[in-house]
């Protein structure tokens, strides 16, 4: 009877799929980055008021400030501070939720579970698409910076899913 059923179900004797190296990498990496915007995102709650102030107190000397330090600015540092302040908690909101759908993908991926992956990315994207909603501007290299490590973390996930069914 034994021999019926192992010969009638031959994944008995398969061991379970394993994530690989890279994928248990990656999915660490992607908790603990979701987990430091989460608090990044928190720092910037409480402290949008005083980062107000000090753009607005730093106004003047921005015009002695070398180039790239206006480019990292961006065209209207005061407007955006501003912007920033207004939106605070509406940002604060999609980070979460940004994050915890990254957890979330980044959790059925490991698992091998192909369904994860859209998940990830529109955590991904969400507050890059949420930031130019609310905000109107992003300084070129906060820009650049997002992109790269979305765009980054995307790929190299995107290169795991011939192993998730």
């Amino acid at each position: 009877m034994t021999d019926y059923q192992q010969s009638a179900n031959p994944n008995l004797l398969e061991e379970p799929r394993k994530p690989s190296e890279t994928l248990k990498v990656i999915s660490v990496l992607t908790f603990i980055g979701s987990g430091l915007a989460i608090l990044a995102q928190l720092y910037s709650f409480f402290t949008a008021q005083k980062s107000y102030d000090t753009v607005v107190q730093m106004q003047d000397k921005m015009d002695q400030a070398p180039d790239f330090v206006k480019k990292m600015m961006g065209p209207d540092p005061v407007g955006t501070a501003r912007k920033t302040l207004e939106a605070k908690t509406p940002m604060l909101i999609i980070a979460i939720v940004a994050s915890v759908l990254c957890i979330y993908g980044a959790m059925q991926m490991r698992q091998l579970k192909k369904q994860g992956f859209p998940v990830y990315v529109i955590g991904e994207v969400l507050p890059i698409f949420a930031y130019y909603i609310f905000i109107g501007q992003m300084s070129i290299f906060a820009l650049c910076f997002s992109l790269l490590i979305a765009g980054l973390f995307i790929f190299l996930y995107a290169s795991q899913r011939k192993y998730m069914s």
